[in-house]
């Protein structure tokens, strides 16, 4: 019995650690650029994070797509290249940026042509199991910015 309260008390601190987390964390400004169905799209977002200890960005995810991955870009004099990541941290204190030319989702094999205007669900999970979810504004494939 006495292991059982143990247990119960240790799942229930458990419990408590995974939401206080996700209380600091908060998605937002996230959009989605339009573009042919043939073609890749991007995405990008905010993530604040107000709590004391870092977060690990793990997966993104956006049902309206068949495959959503993080990419980071970057310039090095006259050489742009992008490459796929697999985590990505969020400070304690601090805000993760996905925007064009840096870190972004690159979105493949959309089920239906984007409309300007709508806004498509995404999913993002971190490292401890926390799950934030947003939606995105779908912008013309000219936007440069939020």
């Amino acid at each position: 019995m006495k292991t059982t309260a143990v247990l119960l008390g240790a799942l229930a601190c458990a419990s408590f650690a995974s939401l206080s987390q996700a209380a600091t964390l908060e998605a937002s400004d996230c959009w989605i650029r339009a573009m042919p169905p043939n073609m890749l799209s991007s995405g990008y977002f905010k993530v604040s994070n107000s709590g004391d200890t870092p977060a690990t960005l793990t997966n993104a995810d956006a049902p309206a797509f068949g495959m959503t991955m993080m990419h980071k870009s970057e310039t090095k004099g006259s050489t742009a290249t992008m490459s796929h990541v697999e985590t990505v941290d969020v400070p304690a204190h601090g805000t993760l940026q996905f925007a064009p030319k840096g870190y972004h989702l690159m979105l493949e094999q959309p089920s239906k042509p984007l409309q300007v205007g709508s806004t498509i669900p995404l999913s993002l999970s971190f490292a401890d199991k926390t799950t934030l979810k947003v939606n995105c504004a779908v912008k013309s494939a000219s936007t440069v910015g939020n």
